[in-house]
């Protein structure tokens, strides 16, 4: 990718060096336009859809698939499986921790330029894991993965909101959503293929490749950035306050089970994570050029979709979660056939998102997104009160999916349609990080109801009675999603996006 630099660094300390940065970035880089041949192409809007549906597909990807490898890092590095679990924890919490600010510094510097380099930075921590010595090592280098993909995610819904026609959105936003669930649902397959064929090293390796073929994607589909926030300097104490907030606040609901809710570690990471978000609130509202502009919480549809949203999230990965114990310690299935019916609810949710759309356009998002949370909380509560075979149970994951797809594409278009132009990139980073934050605590609490009942039994018995409260438990979250979606100032159609120019 060529870039011209016009703006040399001056080599001073502080704050001063944080803003010569932040002026090079916004000011000596430019984005290069497409080629001529494609910007006048008519459908030259799907190239750039595809060009983000790899980053979309990668990132999923590869939150998923190392958690196959666990087991073969404990044998590998010699740890414990705690120490294991921060090969997967130390890469969600900066994901989530940080895309929501890479998404505010992109509606300022430009979304191509961050999404471009977004994939390089994702090569280089993908090829330093594959090589790391010891599991510290690969721990920190998953950080460089992560903030990689945090450049991606938080610029993915934002470039499709300001290509895509109109008309269209719906559509674009569902096949990205689609990229993901297949990202999501492939990960464990693909994960235990190349850990057969070559190790765990290759599930890093594979993501070179793919990485370069996302960035001449990038290069040359994605349209250059327009209506760009004013230049100004980066609220780096929001940031500050931020980062403490979240990672306290993911440690305390990941490890809080196995801690103990009421030890001292978790009290005092919720007490922190209490106490930085609300100094957080209190800085944005004072500051002049807020990381997170919190007046984008006065829109009610707003409002509403990211609150839904994280219950659908917490929602799909605690099932995703409790579906596995039940099948291997209940029923006695092995983990590739658990594996194979649990896949089922990822792939309908793919297929059926990219065509959602078409209904939401007819009838409005609302009917997508009750509709859709009534169809999971049903299936679910149909699945906890029944005792399903396998096939059975595949069947009823296919009618959470099924939800979702219709759910996920609508609530997102709602919530960029009720977002100002300027702020499309800080928007998309907010609704990743619901998904990273959803994902945690659907983890989480989803195991400790399923950890609860299953104590009181033996294994068959314990696993069949944690399985059954824990899909009644995510059956009220589905439930409690539909209702926060169908409250009153919830609009009943997507709000269209004015027309651009891009080049």
């Amino acid at each position: 990718m060529h870039l011209t630099q016009s703006t040399s660094l001056t080599f001073v300390t502080g704050q001063d060096r944080l803003t010569s940065v932040e002026s090079t970035l916004s000011q000596g880089w430019r984005e290069p336009a497409r080629p001529d041949w494609l910007r006048r192409r008519p459908t030259a809007h799907y190239y750039a859809l595809a060009a983000v549906c790899v980053g979309a597909f990668m990132g999923q990807l590869d939150a998923s698939i190392v958690t196959i490898a666990f087991p073969t890092f404990q044998r590998a590095f010699h740890a414990s499986v705690e120490s294991v679990t921060w090969v997967g924890l130390s890469y969600l919490v900066v994901l989530v921790s940080v895309v929501t600010a890479v998404g505010h510094l992109s509606d300022m510097v430009g979304r191509k330029l961050l999404y471009t380099y977004g994939f390089v930075v994702f090569i280089v921590g993908s090829g330093l894991c594959a090589v790391a010595p010891s599991l510290l090592s690969l721990d920190l280098f998953r950080v460089v993965q992560a903030i990689g993909a945090a450049m991606l995610q938080a610029n993915s819904i934002a470039i499709i909101a300001l290509v895509m026609p109109r008309e269209l959105l719906g559509r674009g936003l569902g096949i990205q959503g689609a990229a993901q669930a297949l990202g999501l649902a492939l990960g464990p397959t693909v994960g235990g293929i190349l850990l057969a064929a070559g190790g765990w090293r290759l599930l890093f390796f594979v993501n070179v490749p793919a990485g370069i073929l996302g960035t001449v994607a990038a290069w040359l589909f994605v349209p250059r950035s327009r209506d760009l926030r004013s230049r100004s300097r980066f609220d780096w104490i929001g940031l500050g306050l931020f980062l403490p907030a979240v990672v306290a606040l993911l440690v305390a609901v990941t490890f809080g089970a196995h801690w103990g809710w009421l030890s001292s570690r978790t009290v005092c990471l919720l007490l922190v994570a209490a106490a930085a978000a609300a100094a957080f609130v209190a800085w944005e509202r004072r500051a002049r050029a807020p990381m997170l502009d919190l007046a984008l919480f006065r829109s009610i549809p707003f409002t509403i979709g990211i609150i839904s949203g994280l219950l659908s999230y917490l929602m799909l990965f605690g099932t995703m979660f409790a579906v596995p114990y039940f099948l291997e310690r209940a029923r006695g299935d092995s983990s590739g056939r658990a594996g194979l019916i649990l896949t089922v609810l990822p792939l309908v949710l793919g297929c059926v998102a990219p065509f959602s759309s078409r209904l939401g356009r007819r009838r409005g998002a609302r009917p997508l997104t009750v509709g859709g949370m009534a169809l999971s909380a049903g299936a679910l509560a149909i699945l906890a009160l029944s005792h399903p075979g396998g096939w059975a149970l595949a069947g009823g994951l296919g009618v959470v999916g099924l939800g979702l797809g219709l759910f996920i594409p609508a609530n997102n278009t709602v919530i960029m349609s009720a977002t100002p132009r300027a702020h499309t990139g800080t928007t998309g980073g907010l609704l990743n990080m619901t998904r990273g934050l959803g994902t945690a605590l659907g983890l989480s609490l989803t195991g400790l109801v399923f950890g609860h009942f299953a104590a009181h039994h033996n294994s068959v018995a314990g696993a069949t009675s944690g399985f059954h409260s824990a899909l009644l438990f995510l059956a009220a979250i589905a439930a409690m999603a539909g209702l926060t979606a169908a409250s009153p100032g919830r609009r009943h159609s997507p709000a269209s996006l004015s027309s651009q120019s891009i080049s």
